[in-house]
């Protein structure tokens, strides 16, 4: 940062990473692949003369680095002006002093080979030879750690460390005809001693087991229910439609609708980047701004977009933060299928295959499937079969949220309950 300031730079920011992951899979109870990596690389922003570059390399000798930050000043004076390019005022830094987040797991070195192996091993076996008609079943154990460091002209200088472990189990099946259904489960974690290291591969074994007879149903408008999983897939487009670039281009339908009812009452989104030991935490995003919790939907209203430096800018409106971190949700009181039991008919989704969600407009058209619920109960499994409508439109018929998020995701989106939903299948 400083060589570059006393090289014709009027403002930069260095950031530093290094990374080391490794992973075992498994396919039909033999090692199919194992890999080991590591990386570490030198990120560096460059304002020349009203002027942007972003320029990043993993050879970190120092006479090459300094070679290699002249060369990017040098090139940065060839591209167009563009006064929008700035780094955060520093009152928005984060400031240092906040409790410890937790996310690094001190035991992380001590996880020997073997046991990885015997865990993704493990996984496998509870799906292999449990039925005549597997295909194939596929199971993978991997961790990784990571470490970033960064420092801006203007102030700023921040670090942070995280280690993940994941167990993934797989499997196909024959089916009727042609048919060859597939499912999986996973679990995911911050640290080893709470992975959950058995039952993976029995809940994927039970979740295509579910799938045997897919078929389409009648076309319709049914209640829908989308369980924990694949819940994500739907709030998406209204997080996706609040980003600055978004609203920059004019590309988005919750254009000029902050503080405005856009969604049900129902409907409280909130944003809680300091939750300890939890996927997504963190107290600076990647300019160095501070986080802090805010609500993104409160009662149905727009509270906040997510505008960066650069949009901030452009659009000369307030900066915010350039992304969420950790999402929650105000829950209900059912799981999924205390949902599912209060429907007389309607369909849970149980997976996404394929579609769209149009930015600008919010329609949306998806291919899902998963099973015919009549009378509180699973019938039917169902596939090959779309939902089309508008995400706002959907949002607004948001009948009852669930009480069941996935605590591995930084999404902590539960089980959801639609009203009206236009299916297309038979």
């Amino acid at each position: 940062m400083e060589y570059a300031l006393k090289n014709g730079c009027q403002a930069s920011r260095a950031s530093l990473y290094y990374g080391s992951n490794t992973s075992f899979e498994i396919r039909d109870m033999k090692i199919d692949r194992l890999q080991q990596a590591s990386e570490n690389s030198l990120g560096i922003n460059l304002y020349v003369d009203g002027r942007y570059g972003s320029y990043s390399t993993n050879r970190l000798n120092k006479e090459e680095l300094e070679k290699f930050i002249k060369d990017g000043i040098d090139a940065t004076r060839y591209l167009a002006e563009d006064k929008a390019r700035t780094l955060p005022d520093a009152s928005l830094y984060y400031k240092g002093g906040g409790a410890d987040l937790q996310l690094n797991d001190p035991n992380f070195n001590a996880v020997q080979p073997d046991d990885k192996v015997a865990l993704a091993m493990g996984t496998c076996d509870e799906m292999m030879g449990k039925d005549e008609r597997i295909i194939s079943a596929n199971s993978s154990y991997s961790d990784g750690k990571d470490f970033r460091y960064m420092v801006a002209s203007n102030g700023f200088e921040g670090e942070t460390s995280s280690t993940y472990f994941s167990l993934v189990g797989s499997v196909s099946i024959k089916g009727e005809g042609e048919a060859r259904p597939e499912s999986y489960w996973y679990d995911s974690s911050l640290y080893f001693d709470a992975l959950k290291k058995k039952g993976i591969g029995t809940t994927a074994m039970e979740r295509v087991l579910r799938k045997l007879g897919q078929k389409k149903v009648a076309s319709g408008k049914y209640k829908m229910v989308v369980d924990n999983v694949n819940s994500s897939r739907l709030i998406s487009p209204l997080l996706s439609a609040l980003y600055g670039s978004a609203i920059q281009q004019n590309n988005s339908f919750l254009l000029n609708k902050l503080n405005e009812k856009v969604v049900g009452d129902n409907i409280t989104i909130i944003d809680q980047p300091h939750l300890v030991k939890s996927f997504g935490a963190r107290y600076f995003d990647g300019e160095g701004v501070a986080t802090k919790q805010m609500p993104i939907f409160e009662k149905g209203v727009l509270k906040t977009y997510f505008i960066d430096t650069y949009n901030a800018n452009k659009m000369h409106m307030q900066q915010t933060i350039s992304s969420p971190s950790i999402l929650t949700m105000e829950l209900g009181t059912k799981d999924v299928n205390g949902l599912i039991q209060g429907v007389d008919k309607g369909i849970l989704i149980t997976g996404f295959n394929g579609g769209n969600s149009n930015s600008t407009t919010g329609d949306f058209s998806y291919g899902v499937e998963g099973f015919l619920i009549e009378n509180g109960k699973l019938t039917q499994p169902v596939s090959e079969m779309n939902i089309t409508g508008n995400v706002l439109s959907l949002c607004n018929n948001l009948l009852e949220i669930g009480n069941d998020p996935r605590m591995s995701s930084s999404w902590r989106i539960p089980s959801l309950l639609f009203d009206g939903v236009d299916f297309s299948g038979l």
